[in-house]
């Protein structure tokens, strides 16, 4: 099954500092049909105005996935972590028993991202949070492993799930493949571009659902910049 979710059908709240998709029911968007794919319970393509951000709050139980796609994010928790993770980078949240952070757009553009939610493995677990830079370059024609709960997956920043936050970079007429099982539930957004999935188009910003393959191809109709998320 691949099903596309155009970007203008999604659900949008514009608080005039943040202007928000939502993929999936959040806040005041609800929608019974669409509230997770699998593990993942949240994506939200966030504009975040200059200066402006969230303030301090509260998480529990949740893997929080933060990709920048332009601008630059500021981090700051209660276990006294802070960052600023710039567009292309990620970070990673575990939210565990608990933790209050805040994150707000520090600098004098516009900030973009993704922000995606996978429910853990299992409650609990002390919290945490950390941050890497992925150069867009390394991604060329490849998946690169952002974030994942598997051993062995390199460089990538850990969560607590059975799940994989996976970026590639495509040039125009470039195919790349992906395998995986068919029981799981994969999210696939162009950050950029457009690609066809087995030949069904999506743009920039839609979201794919897929599920029940054990193979599918990619090929870019524009230059593209994707993001996976493979979860059980």
């Amino acid at each position: 099954m691949i099903e596309v979710r155009p970007f203008g059908a999604l659900g949008h709240a514009d608080h005039g500092w943040l202007n928000a998709r939502h993929h999936f029911s959040f806040a005041n968007y609800y929608d019974p049909a669409r509230m997770g794919w699998g593990a993942i319970r949240v994506w939200n393509d966030d504009e975040i105005a200059a200066k402006q951000g969230f303030p301090p709050h509260p998480h529990k139980d949740m893997e929080i996935i933060t990709y920048v796609r332009t601008g630059a994010i500021s981090h700051r928790d209660s276990l006294g972590n802070q960052g600023r993770t710039p567009g292309g980078d990620v970070q990673v949240m575990s939210a565990g028993t608990g933790i209050q952070h805040a994150e707000f757009n520090l600098e004098d553009e516009l900030t973009t991202l993704f922000q995606i939610w996978i429910i853990p493995d299992s409650a609990g677990g002390e919290p945490g949070w950390g941050q890497r830079a992925f150069p867009k370059a390394d991604r060329a024609g490849q998946w690169v492993t952002l974030a994942s709960g598997a051993t062995g997956d390199g460089d990538a920043l850990p969560i607590r799930a059975d799940a994989k936050v996976l970026g590639a970079t495509l040039k125009e007429g470039e195919t790349l493949d992906y395998e995986t099982d068919p029981a799981r539930h994969l999210y696939l957004v162009p950050a950029t571009g457009a690609i066809t999935i087995d030949g069904v188009r999506a743009s920039a910003r839609d979201g794919v659902a897929i599920t029940g393959l054990e193979r599918f191809s990619i090929t870019a109709v524009e230059e593209s910049e994707l993001v996976l998320v493979d979860a059980r």
